[in-house]
């Protein structure tokens, strides 16, 4: 089962980004239409995959996919620069590690 919201994140990723949906194919090493119908949510005979949807990211510099999922999976992201404690009291921004929310190592931090 696909999931829709994260499928429409990506999408906008790419369509409505700074940088062009074919300069965005063109730096993950994609034909443009082989990344269309990997993003186009009723072709089901195309999946955008792991290590593409990584490479979208880090093209874009656009996270939005991996908070959605984080979010999913009930994880806040933390970037990597920042301290646990900052995360706590600022709102999450940028993904660099992940914590389970309530644990053990998020009180200790406090």
């Amino acid at each position: 089962m696909k999931n829709a919201e994260l499928t429409k994140i990506v999408q906008e990723v790419v369509l409505e980004g700074r940088m062009p949906a074919k300069a965005v194919a063109l730096e993950i090493g994609k034909p443009y239409p082989t990344l269309m119908r990997e993003l186009n949510s009723y072709d089901e005979g195309a999946k955008l995959g792991a290590e593409t949807l990584l490479e979208i990211m880090r093209i874009t510099g656009n996270v939005e996919p991996l908070l959605q999922m984080a979010r999913e999976l009930g994880y806040a992201l933390v970037e990597e620069r920042r301290s646990v404690r900052e995360a706590l009291v600022s709102p999450l921004e940028a993904g660099g590690y992940l914590m389970r929310k309530g644990e053990k190592e998020l009180q200790a931090a406090m």
